[in-house]
């Protein structure tokens, strides 16, 4: 993926977005502003506002409109007020390399800029002229998968039975829904047909389902965003790459191993047995290609578009995202 030539695709829209996240962020609460200022510099690649104002421009013939730009804006901050929130779930001490702000401040003050940050999503949503109903309704959907989403892998993790349809669930609600909302919201900003909006939530959904399994590929395989590999293991999270090696095991042998991620607090010299379970038996490689239909899925979702540069860029955003090395 070259950043730099979609930058230069989406040129001053780009920077307006992140004016305009920048913006609503501001407080005359020094801490909290400070805080603020620490967490966006930051804050990542800004995929989702990226993608959402790449599909805009493609679904508008080349041109997007205000709304597109609120509606990433808003993907943004409702995203890292996720990270904010599962920063104190997860007890996560860094993130990218930094401390969390749950380091750093305590839990509290990571769920109190949470919240900040959810509802200048809301704000920054409702601030135009035009808002569009069904836009609300994208959004408040995603609102609710992430509540349960969150609920569910804890309810899991408790009880070290996660199946391969429960981790999809857990990664659509937590993961691949926000990416859906980013690029409905924009290809309904203008005015798409309903088979395009349907196509551009294919293509959403499957590459946000495919970021979800390629950062828990990481965690198997390492990765330089400063999240410690085996992080879901300590956590308890049975995610793909160790359900591709349980598939192979006989059901006692299964048993076993889900009942050491269950007592992993306890006996945290387990975890290195189950590392080596998941080498063993080709936990990652299952879990790749798995990634990898997603991102095929993705791509095919694009055909609906006749060729040009958004498409392009699009198709490419999928191929990084199954290639990345952080």
């Amino acid at each position: 993926m070259d950043k730099n030539a979609i930058l230069n695709y989406l040129g001053e829209d780009w920077s307006r977005v992140l004016g305009l996240i920048s913006s609503s962020l501001s407080s005359d609460v020094s801490l909290l502003n400070d805080t603020n200022t620490f967490f966006l510099e930051h804050s990542g690649k800004k995929l989702r506002p990226l993608i959402a104002l790449i599909v805009a421009k493609t679904c508008g013939g080349g041109k997007l409109n205000e709304d597109s730009l609120h509606y990433a804006a808003a993907s943004e901050l409702l995203h890292n007020a996720t990270l904010l929130h599962d920063d104190v779930v997860d007890g996560s001490e860094t993130r990218r390399g930094v401390p969390t702000v749950a380091s750093l401040l305590g839990g509290t003050a990571s769920v109190l800029i949470g919240d900040f940050w959810l509802a200048k999503a809301v704000e920054t949503m409702f601030a135009t002229d035009t808002m569009d109903g069904k836009v609300v309704k994208v959004f408040t959907k995603t609102l609710s998968d992430l509540a349960e989403g969150e609920m569910l892998q804890l309810q899991k993790s408790g009880n070290g039975d996660t199946s391969e349809a429960d981790y999809f669930r857990i990664i659509y609600s937590k993961t691949a829904s926000l990416f859906e909302a980013a690029c409905v919201s924009a290809a309904i900003s203008v005015d798409s047909a309903p088979e395009i909006i349907e196509a551009v939530r294919e293509y959403a959904v499957n590459i946000g389902l495919a970021f979800q399994i390629k950062d828990d590929i990481l965690d198997y395989s390492g990765s330089d965003i400063g999240k410690p590999t085996g992080a879901d293991i300590k956590e308890q999270k049975i995610t793909l790459p160790l359900l591709g090696a349980l598939h192979r095991l006989d059901p006692a042998k299964e048993k076993t191993v889900r009942k050491a991620v269950c007592d992993i607090a306890e006996h945290p010299e387990q975890a290195e047995s189950v590392f080596e379970l998941v080498r063993e038996y080709g936990g990652v490689e299952y879990a790749t290609e798995r990634l990898h239909e997603c991102c095929n899925k993705a791509v095919m979702a694009l055909k609906v578009f006749p060729d040009c540069e958004g498409k392009s860029y699009l198709a490419d955003i999928a191929e990084f995202i199954a290639d990345r090395k952080n």
